[in-house]
C-alpha cells in the first residue's frame, strides 16, 4: 500500500506541502528558525534530479540529503505513507480556510496577510477587494493608500486574466522561447515540449519543456536571461521557472539522455491518463514515476530513453499524447484497437481560404500560388458573401466576375481550382445568396457572422435551415467561438449532427489557432456519426496556410483518422462526392470510409 501512495506524489506534491507550511506559520508568526527549514526543504527538493517519494520508500535516509533534518524526513515519510501530514492539517485548522489565496495576490506577502486577518479580520480575496475599497486597508501598518490601491488594481488584473492561454498563443511563445535557447545554449541537444501544450489542448496552462543538453548548467541561465522573460521563479541545476511575456510560466526540466522517456511520458500527463497508467502498472508489480520504471520487489529501477520502450514495458503500443486523457485510451491500447490517426501529411487540400476581394490580405492569384506550393490537389477560394459589409463581402455581379478569374487561372495549375463562397447564414436560416447564385458555385460554407444572441431553439432551427439547402457543402466554424475573446453561441449539437449525416452536409473543422471549431468532442460525435470532416484553415493570409496542424491536432484529440476527414481524400474520390446528389452524399461518404479501412487493413 505504502509503494502505490508513491507512485502518486511528485517531488512537485512535497514542494507545495512545505512551501505551504512555511507561508502559514509565517501567517501564524511562528519561530522564524522553523519558517525557513521549511522553506530550505522546500527549495532542495524542487532541485533534486530523482523522486523523494520512491527513497522514502525504498527506506533511504533522507536525512543525508542537505536541508532535510529529522523533522522534515518524517514528514516525507509521513506523506508518502499516508498522503496527508498532520502537522499540516492542524495548521489550516487554525486559519481561515482560504488564507493561501491571499498570498496569491500581488503585494500580499504572509505578515501582510497575518495583519489582514488579525486586525481586520479578512479570510478570503473577496473580502480583502472590500477593505481595499472601502479604505481599511489602507490603514494597515505600513501600507498606505497606494500599496493598498495596487493590490486592488493586482487583484481586479488576475480576474480578468485567464489562467490559461489559447493554444496559439501558447505555440507561437513555445516556438519562440526554444529558438532563443538554442541560440543561447550551444550544447542544447534538444528541446521539447510536454504537458498541455504536447496534448494540444486547446488551452494551455503552463509551458513545460524538457531539455537534454552537453551542458546542462548553462540552460537555466541561458532561459533566466532571454530578453523575454519578465521574472525569474525558480532556477537551479535541474529546473528553471520564468514568467515571459505575453504572461505565460515556462517550467524548464533538465533531463538525462537514458531517461527521457520516462520524463516526457510524466510530463505530458494527463493527470488521468498517468493516474490509470500507474494503476495498471501497479497491478504489474511495477511503479511509475518522471525517472523510470520500478520493479517493486527487487526496488531495481529501469530507465528508458522514448517512449516507445517505455510504454513496451508495460505490455502496450504508444499512445499518442493527443489520446492521453484518461478515458479509453488504455482500454483501445490493451485491445489493439487505437486509431490509425489522421497527421498533417494526410492532407489534400484546403476549402476555406479568403483573398483582397472580401477580407483577406492577398490578392487571389497569390493566394493560389501558395496553396499550390504546398503541393495540394485541390483547393476552394471561399471569399465572403455579401451580407457581411465589415469583411467588404461579394456581391452576386463581384463573385460572377471572380468565377471568370479562377476559371482561367485553372489552366496554369494542376491543382483543381474550386468557385467557392462563405455564405452567411441570415437570422432566420436563409442563405445570403439566392439559389441561382448559389449554383454557379462549386463549393459553398454556410456560416454564422451575427445574431450571435438567439436562443438555442432559434440558433439549432436556424442552422438545420441552412443544412437543408441543397448548394450547402459544409458548415463553417459552427460555434462562431473566439478562444478567450467570445463564447460559442448556444445550439444543440446533437441535432445539428444528426441533420448533417441526414442531409449530407459535412461539418468543419476550423483549424484557425483562435476558433478551433469544431471542438474535440464534437469532432468525435461527427465521427461516430459517419458525419464528413473538413480541416481547413480559414486563412486570411498566405502564412495562415501552415495552421492545418492545429485542425489536425483537434480531430486527433477526436480519435479521426484519414477516413473521417473529406479534405483527406484523394481528388478524385473528393470530387466524386462533392458532385453527387447531396441527397446520396451520406452512403457514398459512409463506402468511402469502408474501402480506406480495407485498404488500410483495419
Amino acid at each position: 500500500m505504502v509503494i502505490l501512495m508513491t507512485t502518486q506524489i511528485s517531488n512537485d506534491d512535497i514542494v507545495t506541502l512545505f512551501s505551504n507550511m512555511a507561508a502559514m506559520l509565517e501567517i501564524k508568526g511562528d519561530s522564524v528558525f522553523k519558517i525557513r527549514a521549511y522553506q530550505r526543504a522546500a527549495n532542495t527538493i524542487d532541485q533534486l534530479s530523482w523522486s523523494l517519494a520512491t527513497a522514502a520508500a525504498n527506506g533511504e535516509d533522507l536525512r543525508k540529503i542537505p536541508g532535510i533534518g529529522k523533522a522534515i524526513s518524517e514528514k516525507v515519510q509521513e506523506y508518502v505513507a499516508t498522503g496527508h501530514v498532520a502537522a499540516y492539517d492542524r495548521l489550516a485548522e487554525e486559519l481561515p480556510p482560504n488564507v493561501l489565496d491571499l498570498l496569491e495576490v500581488p503585494g500580499m506577502g504572509p505578515k501582510t496577510v497575518k495583519a489582514a486577518v488579525e486586525e481586520l479580520g479578512i479570510s478570503s480575496v473577496v473580502e480583502l477587494e472590500q477593505a481595499a475599497l472601502d479604505g481599511r486597508l489602507a490603514q494597515l501598518p505600513r501600507m498606505g493608500k497606494k500599496s493598498a490601491e495596487n493590490i486592488l488594481r493586482h487583484i481586479h488584473a488576475q480576474r480578468m486574466r485567464s489562467d490559461r492561454t489559447p493554444l496559439g498563443i501558447a505555440a507561437e511563445t513555445c516556438a519562440a522561447v526554444s529558438a532563443q535557447l538554442f541560440d543561447a545554449c550551444p550544447g542544447l541537444v534538444s528541446l521539447t515540449p510536454a504537458g498541455s501544450l504536447r496534448r494540444w489542448e486547446e488551452t494551455i496552462g503552463d509551458l513545460d519543456l524538457i531539455a537534454i543538453s552537453d551542458n546542462p548548467s548553462e540552460t537555466g541561465p541561458a532561459l533566466a536571461a532571454l530578453p523575454s522573460v519578465r521574472e525569474t521563479l525558480v532556477q537551479g541545476d535541474s529546473k528553471t521557472s520564468v514568467v515571459v511575456d505575453p504572461g505565460i510560466q515556462i517550467d524548464l526540466r533538465i533531463g538525462e539522455p537514458d531517461a527521457m522517456g520516462a520524463m516526457l511520458q510524466y510530463f505530458t500527463g494527463s493527470q488521468q491518463h498517468n493516474i490509470r497508467l500507474r494503476d495498471y502498472a501497479n497491478r504489474q508489480g511495477l511503479s511509475l514515476n518522471e525517472y523510470g520504471i520500478t520493479v517493486i520487489e527487487s526496488g531495481v529501477t529501469e530507465k528508458f530513453a522514448d517512449e516507445a520502450s517505455f510504454y513496451d514495458r508495460l505490455g502496450l503500443p504508444w499512445i499518442a499524447p493527443e489520446l492521453r486523457r484518461g478515458a479509453d485510451e488504455l482500454d483501445a491500447a490493451r485491445a489493439g484497437s487505437l486509431p490509425n490517426l489522421i497527421t498533417v501529411e494526410d492532407l489534400r487540400g484546403d476549402l476555406h481560404l479568403h483573398s483582397d476581394w472580401s477580407d483577406g490580405k492577398f490578392p487571389l492569384e497569390e493566394m493560389v500560388a501558395a496553396v499550390a506550393a504546398m503541393g495540394y490537389e485541390y483547393m476552394a477560394l471561399t471569399d465572403h458573401s455579401q451580407g457581411l459589409g465589415v469583411a467588404n463581402g461579394l456581391t452576386p455581379d463581384r463573385l460572377a466576375r471572380q468565377i471568370e478569374i479562377l476559371k482561367a487561372l485553372q489552366d496554369r495549375y494542376d491543382m483543381t481550382i474550386l468557385c467557392g463562397s462563405e455564405v452567411d447564414i441570415r437570422a432566420d436560416g436563409a442563405m445570403d445568396f439566392p439559389d441561382d447564385v448559389l449554383a454557379m458555385l462549386d463549393w459553398v460554407i454556410a456560416s454564422v457572422h451575427n445574431a450571435m444572441s438567439q436562443d438555442r431553439e432559434t440558433m439549432t432551427r436556424r442552422i438545420v435551415r441552412a443544412m437543408e439547402n441543397p448548394y450547402v457543402c459544409v458548415i463553417g466554424h459552427a460555434s462562431t467561438r473566439l478562444l478567450g475573446h467570445r463564447d460559442p453561441v448556444d445550439f444543440d449539437i446533437e441535432t445539428l449532427l444528426q441533420t448533417a449525416r441526414d442531409t449530407g452536409t459535412a461539418m468543419e473543422i476550423n483549424a484557425a489557432p483562435e476558433r478551433l471549431d469544431l471542438k474535440d468532442t464534437h469532432a468525435a460525435r461527427a465521427r461516430e456519426l459517419g458525419v464528413p470532416l473538413v480541416i481547413n484553415t480559414d486563412s486570411h493570409h498566405t502564412d495562415g496556410l501552415s495552421n492545418q496542424r492545429y485542425g489536425v491536432a483537434v480531430a486527433r484529440r477526436a480519435w479521426c483518422g484519414p477516413e473521417h476527414v473529406l479534405n483527406a481524400y484523394p481528388r478524385a474520390e473528393f470530387l466524386a462526392w462533392l458532385r453527387s446528389h447531396k441527397g446520396e452524399r451520406a452512403a457514398r461518404f459512409d463506402a468511402m470510409v469502408a474501402r480506406r479501412r480495407v485498404e488500410s487493413g483495419q
